[in-house]
């Protein structure tokens, strides 16, 4: 697999996300077995990055991470998530030094490790300055518990000032071809400082695949059933976007999940995206996407497409998204 830099941070540049193994989607929890076959088979295919967080289950997610890179600790780059789980009896997100020193030592734990590759913060706190949040891991980088700071879902102030505090090696944030809010203002920033850029969900929560033509496709526990772009009539309108997507996967010889990713590829050697499953032939379809060249027009046509229809999150979490 082609490599990029993340920061000074060496990765694959098609990761393994792996919260859809323990929550969230249709099927997550029922087949460690499997999961854990699923990594090693990214591994051996290349993949370097695999994300996690602790709130994935909450914790089961890193459990089971752990258990699957214990003997394969040499060849992957681990990152994890804080701030959405309150050690502290805070409220929703908790960013608070107290807090970050309870959760590093969870997440070390969990995934029996002893220093975490990139540690991001989860989502921005508004109660506590992104400078103390920084300074604080800084001094965990200095104690040699982490090695690379990340954040999540924030904006450019948030992303200047972190940096100003430590270098900062990565920003993960959603963003594919129906999720593009980065292009325009996050992305010359990153790129400006230095930072890479980690897209989650790049498959649009499996949306872009093509395999999902109704919400009655998903499992009552599927988050994605209160996902405003999965619901009524934006659903279908979204539906020609997925058709759009899977014309050129058949003028490529390729499938639409392959399409999406190798889109996302061309938009720099400074980003990794990170999709997620639980299937060995999944992962196998994902990671050839590392290998599909998309022609001149071909992107250009991807480019076109319509904004999609819907807030890419419920209202609850949209107000957590720095916008």
């Amino acid at each position: 697999m082609k490599h990029v830099k993340l920061g000074t941070l060496d990765v694959g540049r098609i990761g393994l996300g792996a919260m859809g193994m323990s929550a969230a989607y249709t099927g997550a929890g029922d087949d460690d077995a499997g999961s854990i076959r699923t990594i090693h088979r990214a591994i051996d295919l290349g993949v370097t990055l695999i994300d996690t967080a602790e709130v994935y289950g909450p914790y089961t997610n890193e459990e089971l991470v752990g258990r699957a890179i214990q003997d394969r600790r040499d060849r992957v780059v681990i990152a994890t998530k804080f701030g959405f789980m309150s050690h502290t009896g805070r409220p929703q997100v908790d960013s608070t030094p107290a807090n970050i020193r309870i959760a590093v030592e969870g997440s070390l734990r969990r995934l029996g490790i002893d220093y975490i590759d990139l540690y991001y913060q989860h989502r921005v706190d508004p109660d506590t300055p992104i400078e103390e949040v920084v300074g604080t891991l800084a001094e965990l980088v200095i104690e040699g518990k982490i090695r690379h700071l990340g954040l999540s879902e924030a904006w450019t102030g948030t992303i200047r000032r972190a940096h100003a505090v430590h270098p900062i090696t990565a920003l993960q944030s959603e963003y594919s071809l129906w999720t593009r809010d980065p292009d325009l203002d996050v992305l010359p920033v990153l790129r400006e400082l230095g930072i890479g850029f980690v897209p989650y969900s790049p498959l649009g929560h499996g949306f872009l695949t093509g395999q999902i033509r109704s919400i009655d496709d998903l499992a009552d526990t599927d988050w994605r059933k209160t996902n405003p772009r999965f619901i009524g009539e934006n659903l279908q309108r979204n539906l020609r976007i997925a058709d759009e997507v899977q014309a050129v996967a058949t003028e490529s010889g390729a499938t639409p999940a392959q399409v999406a990713l190798a889109w996302i590829l061309t938009k720099g050697d400074d980003i990794a995206p990170i999709p997620g499953t639980k299937r060995v032939d999944r992962v196998e379809e994902n990671i050839a996407a590392d290998d599909l060249v998309l022609s001149a027009t071909q992107v250009a046509r991807l480019d076109s497409l319509p904004v999609a229809a819907g807030a890419h999150h419920n209202e609850a979490q949209m107000r957590l998204l720095e916008r």
